[in-house]
């Protein structure tokens, strides 16, 4: 057993693991096979130092900035198949869902005249609907995930088709829609947002500390804590102070700085999807059913409702992420949502260190495994590696991840922590 402290906080007495118990559980959990993100993390923190070696021009602030626009609807996209997952299920057709939903938008914007409050709403409804159909095949046909998506995979790409009547190309001039993965936010609330982000990421722990210990539950050492709060404003403040920097190749005509404005949209998400997986009964029962369906059947969980609410959430962050890549490209065509966008989604959540297998994954895989697609698209392509290059390195990458699942799987059932 890990040592601990014992203290007494208004009468209750309040188990405190110390910080070097605190890592030695920790360590145990990794040597046991629960890895999360750890594989990813350090993958990515290597790719940055080979690449930022090899081109010194990987970490500069227009580099730095692009790496936001160029990943954000694949992370988007990436959350979503994150809670689909979770059930052990598989989503083929995010991608050119996505396409669907930016063409809808592209399309009343343009052709019909529509304003950006009301085109966003009915693109973001198209996604509600998919994943509805796809969820109700899934749950209550009983067709396979696989066989569904994969249908839908074909028949939204037509209807992409369909939409834009054979091929033709719908350009977006909507200011507030181009603005989305093009413009920046100001200096000041730039740093503006860090801070609060910062403040409120403490409180919340701190709350979270006083709570547990209030009920006589173990509580996290305080320097843990203290470290995550320092290492997250050391992280943000980092990247706020680059992305400040003059952008702009002539700075006198027009002036380009600040945080992208995706940064912030992809924040927010991050924070919502986890509030819901990590602290509600809805996400309890995400995890329950992706680890066991029968067992989570017998417990009284709706597993049908969740089965399809997940397709809906896929399908839905799959219209974001549709919409930041229409507002990126300024235009949707036939292609949208095609290529490589689906396969880079899936991997993102994979590499992140989601589990194929269903139970396992937080939506923080999601932007940490995007960020390693960016990363190699965007190193790789400053060396002058080919596409052909750069999509087997990436196929590897995701293959090793796969492999990291199987084997950590495999590790935790023979040492009993699945």
């Amino acid at each position: 057993m890990t040592p601990t402290t014992t203290t007494t906080a208004g009468g209750v007495q309040v188990v405190r693991p110390t910080v070097a118990s605190h890592v030695h559980d920790y360590w145990g959990r990794v040597r046991g096979g629960d890895l999360g993100s750890l594989p990813a993390v350090l993958g990515l923190i290597l790719l940055c130092l080979i690449f930022g070696i090899a081109r010194p021009t990987f970490f500069s602030a227009v580099n730095f900035a692009n790496l936001f626009s160029q990943s954000a609807a694949v992370i988007f996209i990436a959350m979503g198949l994150v809670l689909v997952l979770l059930l052990g299920e598989i989503d083929l057709s995010a991608g050119f869902a996505s396409g669907v939903c930016g063409a809808v938008m592209a399309i009343l914007l343009t052709d019909h005249g529509w304003d950006w409050f009301t085109a966003i709403p009915l693109a973001l409804a198209t996604g509600l609907v998919i994943g509805f159909g796809l969820g109700f095949l899934v749950a209550k046909l009983g067709i396979p995930s696989f066989v569904v998506t994969l249908a839908g995979f074909l028949a939204f790409q037509g209807i992409l088709l369909v939409l834009l009547s054979g091929g033709k190309n719908v350009s977006i001039r909507d200011t507030f829609v181009l603005a989305v993965a093009n413009n920046n936010m100001s200096a000041a609330l730039s740093w503006g947002l860090a801070v609060v982000a910062v403040t409120a990421y403490g409180v919340v722990q701190f709350m979270r500390i006083r709570g547990r210990a209030a009920r006589g539950l173990v509580t996290e050492p305080i320097g843990i804590v203290l470290g995550r709060i320092v290492g997250l404003a050391v992280l943000l403040f980092a990247a706020v102070a680059v992305l400040t920097q003059e952008r702009s190749i002539n700075p006198l005509i027009i002036s380009v700085k600040g945080v992208p404005i995706v940064a912030p949209m992809i924040a927010v998400a991050l924070v919502v999807w986890t509030f819901v997986l990590g602290r509600t009964t809805y996400g309890r029962h995400i995890y329950a059913v992706g680890g066991n369906t029968e067992a989570a059947r017998r417990a009284g969980i709706p597993v049908d409702r969740i089965r399809i609410s997940v397709f809906v959430i896929g399908s839905f962050m799959a219209a974001i992420g549709g919409i930041v890549a229409a507002s990126r490209a300024n235009s949707v065509d036939p292609n949208s949502g095609g290529s490589n966008v689906l396969l880079y989604a899936v991997g993102a959540a994979v590499i992140g260190g989601t589990s194929l297998f269903g139970g396992k994954g937080r939506i923080m895989d999601a932007v940490i495994g995007g960020a390693v697609i960016a990363v190699i698209d965007n190193g790789m392509g400053l060396m002058g590696f080919s596409a052909g290059q750069k999509f087997i390195f990436t196929g590897l990458i995701l293959l090793a991840a796969a492999s990291v699942d199987a084997l950590s799987r495999r590790r935790a059932a023979a040492t009993g922590n699945r």
